[in-house]
């Protein structure tokens, strides 16, 4: 007979006392339990957010990779009065737009207009970011792939420029070469530089061809010049495509009433003539300030060739159609006639029905007396001209001033 002994080398574990029918847990036990539980738990909730970040498991943003039959477009200063145009105009084309702008010029508003009329996912993103800081503008082009740049973004008052120069040569012409910079480093190929007249300073020839040298005459015009300089050196040996657009006097709006001009209060002083005319038909101002009358032009106040923005932006859409791998194109923006600030004024007075009362002082420092372009050379190679006329430009931005008296009527904070 086999006798089988149990040895036993540890005591017995401790087993529930029972008690009238009830079972007691021994407490620690318990405690563990509970741990367990919510160690557990800590641990799931800590894979759920590892996964949700990770970027491999969630899908890619749109504007992060090069899509076939996609043209992504980094529209810098795309907030401010031409650059929402323009960011308008390549959403309507089915451009994919990235619009860059740190809304010390522009308008939070007109980002609000275009979101609302495009909210389509990747069609359009807006990127609060300064592009004097390097380490901002290097991180925009590592996220996202761009095919494309419409480089917009520059402080534009001639006025401005001559009392306050250190903040336009760090405006334009650093911020364009941090630009340029990140584009090469990041291989994107396609740059449509938007410059300016101004880079010609006061010509003794009229009117103004690609070829009439440049001796800009305010630091408006030199910082725009030293920023060309930058990009003709570099793209000597680059395969980049390059297009530098010089227009003239910019006025109008968007046609259909969704976009305008909406300059700061505290610049009016600085802006355009146009934003002046219609202030003063508002009854925002007083009246209408001409700066000169003593220049050597038919009737003494300054000329200058007046474009209308959305003939200015279908020049720049066809600038990046046309551009080519390792050349440089250059043209002059305009439409080939001058208009006196007189002709002018009378212009906006007869599209706002006011009659303006007009104070004539003295000259503006940094203003040249005559300015306007010979746009054959656009005509021929980008096949453009300018379709709307002074008058009808005024008409169409008087619309929009009328129905927008605040401008865009939101602040520019972005929370």
């Amino acid at each position: 007979m086999l006798n089988f002994v149990r040895s036993r080398s540890q005591p017995r574990a401790t087993r529930p006392n029972s008690m009238g029918g009830m079972d007691y847990v021994d407490p620690k036990r318990k405690g563990n339990f509970v741990g367990k539980v919510f160690l557990a738990a800590a641990l799931t909730a800590l894979c759920i957010i590892m996964i949700k970040r990770s970027p491999s498991l969630n899908p890619p943003s749109p504007f992060s990779f090069h899509e076939p039959g996609v043209t992504h477009v980094l529209v810098t200063g795309g907030a401010g009065y031409i650059g929402s145009h323009a960011a308008l105009r390549l959403l309507k084309d089915n451009y994919r737009v990235t619009v860059v702008d740190n809304l010390s010029r522009g308008n939070l508003g007109a980002i609000k207009v275009l979101q609302e009329l495009f909210p389509e996912a990747g069609r359009l993103q807006f990127i609060y970011a300064d592009l004097g800081d390097a380490k901002s503008v290097d991180k925009i082009f590592l996220e996202n792939k761009f095919d494309a740049v419409m480089h917009f973004a520059a402080v534009a008052y001639v006025g401005e420029s001559t009392t306050d120069p250190l903040k336009y040569y760090h405006n334009i012409t650093s911020n364009t070469l941090l630009v340029l910079e990140s584009m090469a480093k990041h291989d994107v190929k396609t740059l449509i530089y938007s410059s300016t007249c101004a880079t010609y300073g006061e010509p003794e020839k009229m009117p103004i061809t690609e070829e009439t040298k440049q001796v800009p005459i305010n630091p408006y015009g030199k910082a725009k010049k030293m920023a060309e300089d930058i990009i003709l050196d570099f793209s000597r040996n680059s395969d980049m495509a390059v297009m530098i657009l010089r227009y003239f006097n910019v006025i109008g709006s968007d046609p259909e009433g969704r976009l305008g001009e909406a300059p700061r209060p505290e610049l009016r002083e600085q802006g355009r003539i146009s934003g002046a005319c219609f202030d003063a038909a508002r009854g925002i101002i007083p009246g209408l300030k001409v700066r000169g009358t003593d220049y050597k032009t038919a009737d003494g106040t300054c000329v200058r060739d007046y474009i209308d923005v959305t003939d200015l932006v279908d020049a720049h859409v066809k600038a990046l159609e046309k551009a080519q791998s390792g050349k440089v194109g250059i043209y002059n923006v305009g439409t080939g006639k001058g208009s006196s600030v007189k002709e002018f004024v009378e212009a906006c007075k007869k599209a706002t029905g006011v009659d303006i009362k007009v104070d004539f002082l003295p000259r503006r420092p940094g203003d040249y007396a005559e300015v306007y372009s010979d746009p054959s050379k656009v005509r021929r190679e980008l096949n453009w001209s300018a379709k709307h006329t002074l008058q009808e430009s005024l008409q169409i931005a008087w619309r929009w001033q009328k129905s927008h008296r605040d401008g865009y009527g939101i602040p520019n904070a972005v929370y």
